[in-house]
């Protein structure tokens, strides 16, 4: 199975992230009227596999670089806890299969594994409950002080991914630990998570940040308007210019695609028209398969500006292979796809008329002998 290239030449030889890890299950409510205060509905368990944030992003990332726990060119380490039981050590179990090394995931006796109760109405719309007692919202930071070695050595060879479902502050401080060292610093948020996070000077600390059209308008203070989608991304512009000339945002607009916006430029790859089994995790998918790309080298846009509004163009940037990723995912009811590799991408943009650029087609190559 091929991979994208890593070797000595790369820029980037290691990930190193923090976020959560746990597992979730899925219902299919019966009735489109919202769940009341006191209502006990019946729903359909779903055989869906639900994984969190930081599990689903370095998954992409350990599969299309080739990642393994040694001997391969690039390393991927979480750093997280989860429960002393059957859903900790499931996921931890399946992220040592994928080639991540877990010897920094900490199995703590006294709090459950992050867990996520998720339901949908018939109409699609829906919601989840997630716990927020479990063991990944017991990392400090005084657990992120234990990679600052790590994070030295490697120095600029590193990225430093922060996504949520730890809490805000050790956040920072891995930002803040990544920033000290040169290491490339990525991130993601949660709406309510914008402001705060704005206020806290996050932003000065990142050279990526993947967002939603709502969580971009929270942080630019405007709404998106599908009428008038190149106003907001000059929103964009401003916002950057003004405040984080070197920051890259990436602003994923579901079903219509993502922009890829910097202060000088910007990109707007659209999104194949797929079969969707489920759009859970097409997000994180998105920020996997960018950084994935960065890392082997491929440019994260165009040089030229793009508002190309057809798919039939072919697979050249970070952003386009982000995009792919992301529409292949919904095509699997689970928030990780399980065939999601670089051979599938390969075939499905084929299949899609969207070929990989002979750029990318000659980072391809089979993964280092185990």
């Amino acid at each position: 199975m091929r991979v994208l290239r890593i070797d000595q030449s790369s820029l980037y030889h290691q990930l190193v992230g923090i976020g959560g890890i746990g597992a979730g299950i899925f219902f299919d409510l019966e009735g489109n009227a919202t769940l009341g205060r006191d209502e006990s509905r019946p729903g359909h368990l779903l055989d869906v596999r639900d994984y969190c944030k930081l599990h689903i992003v370095i998954h992409y990332v350990a599969k299309l670089l080739g990642a393994r726990v040694s001997g391969s060119p690039f390393h991927v380490v979480p750093l997280g806890k989860v429960g002393d039981d059957g859903p900790g050590r499931q996921v931890v179990r399946e992220m040592a299969d994928a080639g991540i090394d877990t010897r920094l995931v900490q199995a703590t006796p006294d709090r459950a594994t992050l867990f996520s109760v998720c339901f949908q109405y018939p109409d699609g719309t829906g919601g989840n409950i997630t716990t927020s007692n479990s063991a990944a919202s017991a990392l400090r930071k005084s657990d992120v002080d234990g990679i600052a070695d790590l994070l030295k050595s490697e120095g600029r060879h590193v990225i430093a991914l922060a996504v949520p479902e730890v809490t805000l502050e050790v956040r920072e401080h891995l930002l803040q630990l990544a920033t000290r060292t040169g290491a490339f610093r990525a991130a993601s948020f949660v709406p309510a998570e914008i402001g705060p996070a704005r206020q806290a000077g996050l932003f000065e600390m990142l050279d990526l940040v993947s967002l939603n059209e709502a969580e971009a308008g929270e942080l630019i203070g405007s709404s998106f308007a599908p009428a008038a989608p190149d106003s907001f991304v000059q929103k964009c512009q401003d916002f950057l210019r003004s405040s984080h000339p070197n920051l890259r945002m990436v602003v994923s607009l579901g079903k219509r695609g993502a922009y890829g916006v910097t202060a000088d430029l910007w990109n707007y790859c659209p999104a194949p028209e797929v079969e969707v089994a489920s759009t859970a995790g097409a997000g994180d998918a998105l920020l996997g398969g960018m950084i994935a790309a960065l890392a082997a080298g491929i440019p994260f846009l165009r040089k030229e500006p793009s508002n190309q509004r057809t798919a039939d163009r072919q697979i050249e940037t970070a952003l386009d292979l982000g995009v792919l990723l992301a529409s292949y995912k919904c095509m699997s009811p689970h928030t990780i796809h399980p065939s999601a590799c670089i051979e599938s991408l390969i075939a499905f943009g084929r299949d899609l008329g969207r070929p990989f650029s002979a750029h990318i087609q000659d980072l391809i190559t089979n993964p280092v002998p185990a």
